[in-house]
Order: C-alpha cells, then structure tokens, then sequence
C-alpha cells in the first residue's frame, strides 16, 4: 500500500479558522483573515472541537493518491460517500498481469498461501481467455460494420474487458484519488482507525490520518478512534485495547 497526499486548502487551518470567526464575530470578508496568527487560529481550532461546532471544518479539503489496495478495499471506503473518488477502470485498463493483494492471515500460513496463489493463477488464466474470446467476437462484429481493422481490434479489446472482468478477484489491485473535506475525513477516522475496522482499510485511514496530522495538527488533535477521547462504544464488541490503541495514536506522527 502506498498512501501519498496530493493537495490539500492552503493554509486549512487558517481557512477553518476564518470561517470560525466570521461564525462568531462581525468581520466582514475583507478583514477575517486579519490577526489570525497561529496561536489565535490555534485557539479558534480548540474553541470549535469544544462547542462541536463541526461545520467550519468542511472548508478544508485534502487529495490523496492511494495504490497498492484491493479492490475489496475499494468496495468499503466509497460507502463514505461525502467524498470524491477517481478509480482506475477495470474496463478502460485491461488486467492482462493482474497485481493483487495477500491478506496477512494467508500470507503466514504457507497451505494457505499456496491456495490463495493458485486461485489467482486460475482467475488470471480464465480473464486472459476470455478476453481473447470476446475480443475475437467482437472485431468480427465490428469488422462487419465496416470498422478499419486497426480500429475495430482496439474497440473490440475494451469491449471484451467490459465483461472478462467479472472473473477478477477482490484481491485485485486498485489504484484511485479521493477527496474529503476534513469533516468528512474525522468521521473516516472515527470508523476506520478502530480496531474492529477490517485491517487493509484500517491501515489505510491510520496512514490517512498520520499525513493530514503532518499538515494540520490542531485540525486533527482529537482524530481517530474514538476510544482516544472517551470510553469505547462498542460495548461488548470493544477490542479491550484502548491503552494500546491510545498509545499508539499519540505517537503517529513519528511512523514513517
């Protein structure tokens, strides 16, 4: 997995912060930028998270390229749908060498580990074959509408990865851009750095997380879990790990 953090609002906290104070003070537009230094943009940060003042923070945004995940990853974080998201298409790219991701668990046991490996062989060699067939299909069709060869074999190719990928596994590699403003961004962490999120997304949003905290820390002083600033609520589903859990979080900006 390769998280990287494309763009973000310049100056987000000072953006969050300007809006905070046009919330509660009667600058005009022209001035509520003015003596916002960074202890004060601090202090409107630490003002807002007291009151649960959330809506602020929507006003600053954050791009990530994020590769190397699986497509069952991809099936989760896009129920997070106040966000944008870019993928790359199993229909446009074909999959003829398909990358794929080894799950942990698999990955330690060798048995298992074999029968994964061979599973993806079989889907590889089935996508290839179908892919032929209905490329094969499908130029002749177009051939017969009066397509040049050349652009009847290229059509033909995207039109049979349409349907050979239905074959793919969810280990399939993926890649995508997304974009969340940073409210929406707390409520991912919330859910997906718990410990009973599944473990690639968890990863995934811990790696979020540490990047944006790189960049705004007072905006994401209380991100994450939210075992970090109460009790957990999960109940009787909590991990019991919440010593762990916090420690962990309170030194992630030092993970590289």
């Amino acid at each position: 997995m390769k998280v990287t953090l494309l763009a973000y609002t310049p100056e987000p906290e000072k953006t969050v912060a300007a809006a905070a104070k046009l919330c509660y003070s009667p600058s005009d537009i022209d001035t509520v930028l003015d003596g916002l230094t960074e202890e004060k943009t601090a202090a409107f940060l630490d003002r807002l998270s007291d009151y649960g003042h959330e809506s602020p923070i929507e006003h600053a945004s954050f791009t990530f390229g994020i590769e190397g995940v699986s497509r069952s990853l991809l099936a989760q974080i896009t129920r997070h749908r106040i966000a944008s998201y870019s993928v790359q298409s199993q229909r446009y790219v074909s999959e003829n060498n398909f990358a794929f991701v080894i799950p942990p668990e698999i990955e330690a046991i060798p048995q298992a580990k074999e029968e994964f490996l061979q599973a993806m062989d079989d889907c590889q060699r089935h996508y290839n074959r179908l892919s032929e067939i209905l490329a094969q299909k499908h130029a002749q069709t177009l051939l017969e509408q009066g397509k040049d060869e050349k652009t009847a074999a290229f059509a033909a190719r995207k039109q049979a990865n349409e349907d050979a990928r239905f074959v793919l596994p969810n280990a399939c590699d993926t890649k995508m851009i997304c974009t969340f403003n940073a409210r929406s961004l707390k409520n991912f962490f919330a859910h997906r750095c718990c410990n009973r999120a599944q473990w690639e997304i968890r990863a995934l949003a811990t790696e979020m997380l540490r990047l944006v905290k790189g960049v705004a820390p007072h905006l994401f002083a209380h991100a994450g879990p939210p075992c970090l600033n109460g009790s957990c609520p999960e109940g009787k589903m909590s991990c019991g790990k919440t010593a762990q859990v916090r420690e962990l979080f309170a030194h992630l900006e030092e993970r590289k």
